[in-house]
């Protein structure tokens, strides 16, 4: 079974900075894309980054210039770095994985819990 396990969510003023971790347990056989999306009240789920096992990286336009999305394969775990924090970026952010595992047949996405992000105007 996978699992995913997020930290680093909280409360930060406009302008500031967080950093989110995720890493992933379990007999995992091939990791594809890793990464993060975010939902805020009201809005549909949405990429904010991803990074492919060779180590590419995708991100929301709102985000770049802002976000980092690094990933320590020794580890199973990607950190995202946010800068320069907006009110709008104020959201439930979730890890999510497209992975083989043990006991499916085929690659399947898994997601975290979800941590909140509030920035304060």
């Amino acid at each position: 079974q996978v699992q995913l396990a997020e930290s680093g969510g909280g409360l930060v003023q406009a302008g500031g900075s967080l950093r989110l971790s995720c890493a992933a347990s379990g007999t995992i056989f091939r990791f594809n894309d890793m990464g993060w999306y975010r939902q805020s009240p009201g809005k549909q789920r949405e990429l904010v980054a991803a990074i492919t096992s060779g180590g590419s990286t995708k991100y929301a336009d709102s985000v770049k210039g802002r976000f980092t999305l690094s990933r320590d394969n020794a580890k199973n775990t990607v950190y995202l770095q946010m800068n320069s924090l907006k009110a709008e970026d104020t959201a439930v952010y979730y890890c999510n994985l497209d992975a083989w595992a043990m006991g499916v047949p085929t690659d399947m996405d898994y997601w975290g819990k979800g941590t909140l992000v509030t920035v304060s105007s």
